[in-house]
């Protein structure tokens, strides 16, 4: 991880460009309290005159790939390249030596229970599972040895994404109060119901607004919005969007601070945040007293183009970046 971020800001440096460390994290119980050691990396690379940046979202897991336990050698080329390492007995101990370790020392936080299967096309009743119910399911004892073979035999049914439990609470916070960082949520839209996807999908802003300022007061409202809405959009480039002002387009997040919450968890994901009674896109509302209504009035932002690309009509009396 340190060796990530020297080269990031290294290439910041010389390049002469805007760097953002994105949802930056530390992963893995060796590694922990290492934010102290990145988080200075970032303050001396912008006392220097690098333009450093870092966002982050606000849990203790992460969300990828199940192949990320796997050594990326033994991925080259493809699944039937794959295949045919596992195959070839010298080849498949040092994959499955490779993958102990990243169980151990990486995601998969030494404990089989910290990887949480999200999506299983083919074993779908997986979904929600953990790397741990998997073994016990087949009579295996839950080892770092015994969930190497079943990452090895997931990866040959065709794969799996997974939520990972390996990040600590003390670097979250940290990462989070620091001035450089903003809030994103790294998910996607998901069908309500399909999968089990990682709660940020949901949750991301509300848990911020609602658990981090209010109940553990690790922010200050008005910053935990800024990083949210002004200072991303500024990062970005977007600058009619992302503060209050008249000419700006009005996409409005109206919450209430004493209620608004993340609902979603990591054993039910498919839950909206509560607090949040109107959206506002453009000046057109998509949540109204809590419902969402079918407007969609949103529209493709295009590098290099006006970022307003809508007819000269549509209101833009005023704006502020947020999400339910």
């Amino acid at each position: 991880m340190i060796d990530g971020v020297a080269e990031l800001m290294e290439i910041s440096r010389r390049a002469e460009i805007r760097a953002i460390l994105t949802h930056h994290k530390v992963v893995g119980f060796p590694m922990w309290g290492a934010s102290e050691r990145t988080l200075a990396m970032v303050d001396s690379a912008r006392a220097a005159g690098s333009d450093v940046m870092v966002d982050q979202y606000p849990y203790t897991a992460s969300y990828t790939s199940l192949s990320i336990l796997l050594p990326p050698w033994a991925l080259a080329g493809g699944d039937s390249a794959f295949a045919r390492r596992v195959a070839t007995p010298v080849l498949r101990d040092s994959i499955k030596a490779a993958t102990v370790f990243n169980i151990i020392n990486d995601r998969g936080g030494n404990d089989l229970r910290r990887v949480q299967f999200a999506l299983v096309d083919w074993m779908p009743e997986l979904e929600g599972q953990t790397l741990y119910d998997w073994a016990v399911m087949r009579g295996l004892e839950p080892t770092p040895q015994t969930g190497a073979d079943l990452v090895i035999e997931a990866q040959l049914n065709g794969g799996a994404s997974a939520i990972y439990h390996a990040l600590d609470e003390a670097d979250v916070a940290r990462i989070m109060q620091h001035p450089q960082t903003m809030i994103a949520s790294d998910g996607r839209l998901t069908q309500p119901g399909i999968g089990h996807p990682h709660p940020r999908w949901y949750g991301t802003f509300p848990r911020v607004l609602g658990h981090y300022v209010r109940e553990l007061g690790v922010l200050g409202l008005e910053d935990a919005v800024r990083k949210m809405t002004s200072m991303p959009a500024d990062a970005i480039g977007l600058v009619d969007r992302g503060r209050v002002a008249e000419g700006a387009f009005a996409d409005i997040v109206v919450f209430d601070p004493a209620t608004v919450i993340d609902r979603a968890t990591f054993e039910a994901p498919h839950q909206y945040p509560e607090g949040i009674p109107y959206v506002v896109v453009g000046g057109v509302i998509t949540v109204d007293e809590g419902r969402w209504i079918d407007n969609r009035p949103g529209h493709v932002l295009r590098r290099g183009q006006s970022t307003s690309g809508s007819p000269s009509s549509r209101p833009r009396s005023t704006s502020t970046v947020s999400s339910p």
